[in-house]
């Protein structure tokens, strides 16, 4: 596939393209956790841990602006603002459940995942090693 520039930026292939879309650390978790229902800003922040406000807020903006989701801000006292995935946006689902599956699988396969509890380690466990020492 030939190179193509969009806003200005140039690209060598698809995948680079929506991965600039959608990639990054968060994008792709606040995708994922509008696939269901429209959430207000605060119920999206408290399913992610450790994303700052800055981060969440400039990662919807993204979104938003590449039409992945819609903000609907009500006239209220304190203010209300939901955001929902558009048709675009939930084309991306799939894609994220197959990564997630994926992540899965390799977390399994490098020992970090517990099946029964669904425990993700916060350290890769080390493999002993049977080593003896040389006389």
């Amino acid at each position: 596939m030939p190179e193509f520039k969009y806003k200005g930026k140039l690209y060598y292939n698809p995948v680079e393209f929506v991965l600039d879309w959608i990639g990054g650390a968060w994008k792709m978790p606040i995708l994922w956790r509008l696939r269901e229902k429209t959430l207000r800003y605060s119920e999206i922040k408290k399913t992610l841990n450790h994303i700052s406000d800055k981060m969440l807020a400039q990662s919807l903006r993204d979104l938003e602006e590449n039409g992945l989701v819609t903000r609907k801000v009500y006239a209220v006292v304190p203010p209300k603002t939901e955001y929902t995935l558009t048709e675009l946006g939930r084309k991306t689902i799939p894609v994220i459940s197959n990564l997630r599956d994926l992540g899965i699988t390799l977390m399994k396969t490098s020992g970090v995942y517990n099946e029964d509890t669904q425990f993700f380690p916060l350290k890769v466990p080390v493999k002993k090693t049977n080593k003896r020492a040389k006389d």
